[in-house]
């Protein structure tokens, strides 16, 4: 019924305008601080602390702490404390997964049928002096986790860095691996592919090495503690497995009681190495070198000035490596910690660390780690202040990520639908410190705003320059890596779902990478001596978390997107030019992309244009909320629920892992397989498979296009 009364009429309109009005006033004589301030204090130096970074470190890295153990257990409780003190709803996420661990080992080396056997002691020694020497018997034994165990002699082999075209260079010296042991260098490939190539080669064990040349400083006789490098008795361990997550529990989290697969069919899968394997020093595959006859072996494989010349055998010298394992189910942790968003509490940026390590683990991984709790403080610090975030902002301290990815994978798999339908970005920081240098790797839609974040923070090596200066150096613009390979946290988020993510650190490599020298005092002498790389990857990594979490439009380009894509599609045709392969629907594809990439972007600049009174940009909520969704979830249809053809894991058809380097990004991975495989087989079936794959990725970048346009076909 109407009212009849006038002034009945007039009430709701008085009513709005006095709301209006009201809402008008209280902005203008009590304004709210603007998030963009937030931000500055954020990276401002009264917020980071590079002493406070330097004692989270210190207190790391007291103990040795693998996963499952209670060293471990001791530095979940830590992060987890200093969570929940700076005002972070925290909790521990647990697994029960399985790991490995040595039981026994042995090495033997007769260097000719004369010569008496010698032993190797397999041990990484202390040091005058060493602060850790009382915690260094906790150091695990040497070992390759997941090592099938085993007991074999053979002659001695040298393989170089273990790549298929090593192979091929020694099939080409008419050299034969079959019932050989073979002897890698680490550097070039991934550890696990070393081994598993090797077995597929038909060598009956692997010894993997560190070589002087690449770690050792060439030889030049000053090592740790004096300088940087590796010393002759250091080993670099690690894990053999090349999947990722438990192997038990694949496309399932691993809870107490759950369902796994039994060993058996665990081998059967194809992810664990099925010949023994063991991580020697330097020294200790030099001595093996010397016992190495046959031809010499090409420049490029051989060691620093003072190595002795390397050959490639067979023989005469032969090794008899034993090795045996347990596998376990043991428990892990993952620590996280919330800040629950203000306006869209159902949106998530998430931060990633991994906390377990080989050994002390001051760079790899504890260096992330202090920057994450870092990030936490500051962060506890602008709540303080009156800060809150606009979407929910999640930090996550991995467990067992050494061993295989295992609690970012366990998580995201237990979350899969949750992350797949809010997840905003992942943002990873493995080890945040190498050396100096920023480097990072990214989705493309994420370039502009690593680039954006970089002009923001002062470079910790000049602080006349920003990070982007010393980053972009003499070229027009810097190179930004990309998320294909298994080498860190981002995976389950890149590969599996397809969340838009990031991966950052200052420097590379480093000489003392997984040994027992990687420690505190490894740090302060040559890693960052004064904690200030620290406190830059603190502030990077926390800055862009803030923007995706605070900014009323995701900061996202999908026009560097499809440029990407671009070049890749001018390699692929390059490579394959003359087989007579269609990549029309490829290339139509990739321009829908582009079309809508601009669409959006205009979109959103007429949104912003339209805001004015409050009134309105509440109108336009709506349409700000749906048009974010559309970029948070393009990513996801690169996605193909069936997964790269024989690895059907990974589900994402634009970045993956190499076939035979888990720690190689390949572009387009499904059709450089099919066109690998062709080029050997070169069977028209076999390149019908390519085209096939060509047709999948086709699909996936249209319908990425499809979800940023908005609209149903």
């Amino acid at each position: 019924m109407f009212p009849t009364n006038p002034t009945q009429m007039l009430k709701p309109v008085t009513a709005a305008f006095l709301a209006l009005l009201i809402s008008f006033i209280f902005l203008l004589f009590f304004p709210s601080t603007p998030k963009s301030s937030y931000h500055s204090l954020f990276i401002s130096d009264s917020l980071s602390s590079n002493a406070s970074i330097s004692r989270h470190l210190h207190t790391l890295t007291g103990r040795p702490h693998v996963a499952g153990t209670p060293a471990n257990a001791d530095a979940a409780a830590y992060v987890l404390s200093i969570f929940t003190s700076s005002n972070l709803n925290s909790r521990i996420t647990p697994y029960h997964v399985a790991l490995t661990y040595p039981i026994s080992r042995s090495l033997t080396l007769t260097p000719s049928p004369s010569s008496p056997p010698l032993n190797f002691d397999l041990q990484q020694e202390t040091y005058p002096g060493d602060p850790y020497a009382d915690v260094a018997a906790e150091v695990l034994p040497t070992f390759h986790a997941f090592a099938k165990s085993g007991d074999v002699t053979g002659e001695v082999v040298y393989v170089n860095y273990g790549r298929l075209e090593d192979y091929e260079t020694l099939k080409n010296m008419g050299v034969n691996v079959s019932g050989t042991i073979v002897l890698a260098r680490y550097g070039e490939i991934f550890r696990g592919s070393i081994v598993q190539i090797a077995y597929e080669q038909g060598a009956i064990g692997a010894l993997v090495y560190t070589d002087r040349k690449d770690y050792g400083g060439g030889g030049g006789g000053r090592w740790f503690p004096e300088e940087k490098w590796l010393p002759p008795s250091g080993v670099q361990v690690g894990t053999v497995y090349n999947g990722i997550g438990d192997p038990t529990t694949p496309g399932w989290a691993s809870s107490e009681e759950c369902e796994r697969l039994s060993d058996e069919e665990v081998e059967k899968s194809g992810d664990l190495t099925l010949i023994p394997s063991l991580p020697i020093s330097g020294a200790d595959g030099e001595v093996i070198l010397r016992a190495i006859g046959g031809k010499v072996a090409n420049d490029d494989w051989q060691g620093s000035g003072d190595a002795p010349t390397y050959r490639v055998g067979p023989g005469p010298g032969v090794v008899h490596l034993s090795y045996n394992g347990k596998q376990v189910i043991e428990k892990i942790e993952n620590v996280i910690g919330v800040i629950e968003g203000e306006e869209e509490p159902d949106r998530f940026v998430i931060l990633g660390n991994h906390r377990d390590a080989w050994t002390f683990g001051a760079v790899d991984p504890n260096s992330g780690t202090a920057a994450l709790l870092d990030i936490a403080q500051r962060l506890g610090k602008l709540q303080e202040k009156g800060w809150k975030p606009r979407r929910t902002i999640i930090l996550c301290n991995w467990d067992a990520e050494e061993y295989g990815l295992i609690g970012s994978t366990e998580w995201v798999e237990e979350n899969r639908e949750m992350l797949a339908s809010r997840a905003i970005a992942y943002l990873n920081v493995d080890s945040a410190v190498y050396a100096p240098g920023f480097w990072a790797s990214a989705t493309p839609q994420l370039d502009e705003l690593l680039k954006q974040a970089t002009q923001q923070v002062k470079d910790p090596d000049n602080s006349s320059q920003t990070v982007y200066q010393a980053w972009v150096g003499s070229s027009s613009s810097p190179t930004i890596g990309r998320l294909g390979s298994g080498e860190s946290d981002f995976a389950a988020f890149v590969q599996y779902i397809g969340i838009p993510s990031v991966d950052m650190a200052f420097g590379r490599g480093y000489p003392v990478y997984h040994s027992m020298y990687d420690d505190f005092v490894w740090m302060e002498k040559f890693g960052d001596p004064f904690f200030h790389r620290h406190v830059a990857v603190a502030s990077l990594w926390g800055l862009i978390a803030l923007w995706l979490a605070d900014a009323e439009f995701l900061p996202f380009d999908y026009t560097s997107y499809a440029l990407e894509l671009q070049k890749y599609m001018k390699d692929l045709e390059i490579e394959i030019s003359d087989k007579n392969i269609n990549l029309t629907p490829l290339f139509k594809s990739v321009e829908e992309l582009k079309k809508a990439a601009t669409l959006i972007n205009n979109q959103q600049r007429e949104i912003k244009q339209n805001n004015g009174w409050p009134s309105i940009r509440k109108k336009d909520h709506f349409k700000v909320r749906e048009l974010n969704d559309r970029l948070m979830m393009a990513e996801r249809a690169f996605t193909d629920q069936d997964g790269l053809f024989g690895r059907s894991w990974y589900k994402h058809l634009v970045y993956g892992p190499a076939r035979n380097d888990d720690y190689g990004t390949k572009s387009f991975p499904g059709v450089d397989e099919a066109t690998e495989k062709a080029k050997r087989l070169n069977t028209a079936e076999s390149w019908k498979f390519v085209q096939h794959e060509v047709w999948r990725v086709a699909r996936a970048v249209r319908h990425a296009a499809i979800v940023i346009n908005g609209d149903l076909s």
